[in-house]
Parts: structure tokens; sequence; C-alpha cells
């Protein structure tokens, strides 16, 4: 057995110094290259990560958004992309940011996806870059500058190790997606014609983590925002319940909503209502953050709205789950008429076996890496994200991005030792994904 494992050794270092493919656990030559490589890039990462995080690129702030664009920009350029804007002007948003690498074309086309924007206008408080150790604070610095910087890091390795070549990538950048221009149909146009021409779809928004385990995600539910509209008659608060005025608007909402809990839940779906009115008169305020109802105790109330969202595993379950609310809507009290109506959300991208297939060579990566494998994320602990246009297209992976916390709020941190730790991923993973 002895002599058997010392030759097994002896074999594996022959053939990595040959240049061609290691054993099971090893990386070639040029692999090697490549991971020094990508660690190299730590420095220039920190250092356009705290640039990036600098400018203010609040999905409303169009010339921010344009600023981190130019920036990306750039960046792809010195790595031989092509590069374009796309001015979304249309849909009253900033636009995006498309690259095309041409490699062989004998290897998987490559789909990376992300997001210039972030959720802090310039009129929040929390504007400013701040290092603290291995963390660093700042507006959107995990969601997503951190997996901008990842992207670039892992490309630049590539191109140091000559594995960029032959790489057939995309990269589509859109910058709203914390607010997606309305119709999403021409804000994600882009980004549904490139999944058409690729042949899998890299998410590079944040790592998730349990227990201090980096965990892979092939899945993203659904989100869409839902309105339902109460009218009824109204009178003297004394007649109510009788057959002529019926149970008005109040109770025909709150049985509306009681019924979806108890009837139209299916596993993985969810639907949060958000804010309720009910009264004489009812209605949203422009910011969609609630609303105005009044009224008197002694009047029947003759209108009532309730928002809320809905969130699906996929995007047959979408279709489901509306059907249920629907038909629970479409039986009204005596005296009372309701509707409801879904906005063109964020679609699903449902667990597939493609996207396991996948998952299991990023874990071979890992393995090569030294890193611990990765198990599957459970998709109810992950939110909506672009990816979901161009799930039912392409399979995918979600997370190369950075490890961090408390995003979308002040104090939203980024764990910098996850930057090396995913360059040497995504960069290793993807020069594996452009072999024939």
């Amino acid at each position: 057995m002895t002599c058997i494992k010392n030759s097994a050794a002896v074999l594996a270092a022959l053939v990595v110094l040959a240049g061609g493919p290691a054993l099971a656990a090893g990386l070639t030559v040029q692999e090697q290259q490549l991971v020094q490589a990508a660690a190299a890039e730590e420095a220039r990462s920190l250092q356009l990560l705290e640039t990036l995080v600098n400018i203010n690129s609040g999905t409303l702030n169009k010339p921010g958004v344009e600023e981190v664009g130019r920036r990306m920009q750039a960046e792809l350029k010195a790595l031989d992309f092509e590069v374009r804007w796309v001015p979304m002007h249309e849909v009253d948003r900033a636009g995006h940011l498309v690259a095309v690498h041409r490699g062989s074309g004998k290897g998987k086309r490559m789909l990376l996806i992300g997001h210039l924007d972030t959720v802090f206008e310039p009129d929040s408080p929390f504007q400013k870059y701040v290092r603290r150790g291995d963390l660093a604070e700042g507006p959107g610095v995990n969601d997503m500058k951190g997996g901008l910087v990842i992207m670039v890091a892992a490309l630049r390795a590539m191109q140091a190790a000559g594995t960029l070549k032959d790489a057939d990538i995309t990269i589509v950048l859109t910058g709203d997606e914390e607010r997606g221009g309305r119709p999403l149909s021409v804000s994600r146009a882009e980004l549904i014609d490139a999944a058409k021409a690729s042949d899998m779809a890299l998410e590079f928004e944040g790592l998730a983590q349990e227990n201090g385990k980096d965990m892979a995600s092939i899945a993203r539910r659904s989100s869409t925002d839902w309105t339902l509209t109460v009218t009824a008659k109204s009178g003297h608060s004394s007649g109510v319940f009788n057959d002529t005025v019926g149970y008005g608007a109040a109770y025909e909402l709150a049985r509306i909503v009681d019924a979806f809990r108890k009837e139209a839940r299916e596993p993985n779906a969810t639907f949060n209502v958000g804010y309720m009115l009910a009264g004489t008169a009812a209605a949203p305020n422009d910011s969609d953050t609630g609303g105005v109802a009044t009224g008197k105790t002694n009047i029947i109330p003759a209108q009532a709205v309730a928002r809320g969202d809905l969130r699906t595993l996929s995007n047959a379950q979408t279709q489901s789950v509306r059907a249920k609310m629907r038909a629970i809507v479409a039986q009204p009290l005596n005296g009372a008429s309701a509707s409801i109506a879904f906005d063109d959300g964020y679609p699903a991208m449902a667990p597939s076996e493609a996207s396991r297939q996948l998952l299991g060579r990023l874990n071979e990566v890992n393995r090569d890496l030294g890193l611990e494998l990765m198990a599957e994320l459970d998709p109810l602990k992950r939110g909506a994200g672009d990816i979901g246009f161009v799930g039912d297209i392409v399979p995918g992976l979600i997370g190369f991005g950075a490890a961090g916390s408390g995003a979308h709020a002040p104090g939203e941190t980024m764990d910098l030792s996850s930057i090396d730790r995913q360059t040497r991923r995504a960069a290793l993973f993807m020069s594996r994904m452009a072999r024939p």
C-alpha cells in the first residue's frame, strides 16, 4: 500500500510539472498561476471597492449610477471586452452596462450578472466607506459593489494566467436592480437577450453564509406586489349585516386577507400584507408606504385597500397562487365587490438539475482550492434578483459576490477576507467552464 501511495504522489507531481491535467485533488500548473494571480489582486480590489462605494449610486441618482458604470467600463475595456452603455430613458432609469468578451467558441458561454445601483439615495445619511480591520462599512459595500470588485479581480486573474483569452463571456450590469424601471419588459430586455445567447448564468450578488460556512444558491424566489381594492354599500352602522346594506368594505377586506392565509398557501410560497386601509374613503399615498382612511364609527365603510407582496419558488407556482387569490376575491360578501391586481415583478429562478450540476462543478473547484464544499441554501432565505429573469432560459449559480451583513440598511458591512476566497473561486470556476 505504501508503495502505491508514493507512486501516485510522484505521478501527480510529474503531471503538474508537465502542465497537464492534475489528479482529482490538484491543480494544473496554469491553474496554480491563476490562483496566485487572484491572490495578487487583493490590494487593488480594496482600492477599487473604496472608490466605488464612495460614489453614490442610489437607483434614482442617474449621474451616480452612470459614474459607477464608467468606472466598470474602464476596467472591462482593459480586459479586451467590447463595452457599451444602454440608456434607459424610456423607463426613467440611468441605464445598463453590457460587455462582451469573445473567446474560442468552444467552452460554455457565460453570462455574468450584477448591478451598479444601491438602495441608498443621495439624501441618505449613510454615504461613506469606512474600514475597520477585516470589515468594511458603506452604502452598497456588500450589495453589491463588493461583487463588482470580485468580478473584475477574477477576470484580471484569468487574463494574467492566460485563461481569459478563450472564454466567451457576456456581462450585464443593470442600473436599476433595486428599483426596476417599468415596464420590466423594457428594462430587462438586454439581460434576457444575453441569456438567450448563453449556456449558463453566474450572479455576483452577495455570498450566503450559515453558521460561518459558505453556502451555494441555485434558486431565488420571485417577488411581485399585489393591490386589493374593495368597494361596498355605505350607510348607517345600525344597518350593517342586513340584506339591504350588507357587510361593508372593512369586513370584505378582512375576509379576503384571512382567506388568503387559510386557502392560498403552498410550500415555499409566501404572501405578506404590507398595509390595510378601510373607511368611508381609503387611498394609498404617492410613495406607496401607506395611505389615509377616513370615517366614523357610525358609518359603514365604503372603501378599503390592501397592498402586499407574493414570493414563490417557480413561475408556475406564481400563477397557481395568483389563481387561488383571484378565486377568493371573486366570492364577495353581500353588498361588496373586490378586485386584485398583480404587478410585473421579479420572476423566480426555480432549482433545477442543470443548476445543481453547475454546483457540482463549483464544489470540484472548492475541493481543489482546499475550501469546504458548499451546501445548497434554502431558497426561502434568499430574496429576488435579476437572475430570476433568465432562470427559465439558462441554469445558473448565485452568490459569487462578497460575504457581509446588513444589506439595505445603514451600517451595511462586508467581510474583506472574502474577497480573495471569492476571487479564486470565480476565476477557477470560469476558467474551467471556458474549456472545450
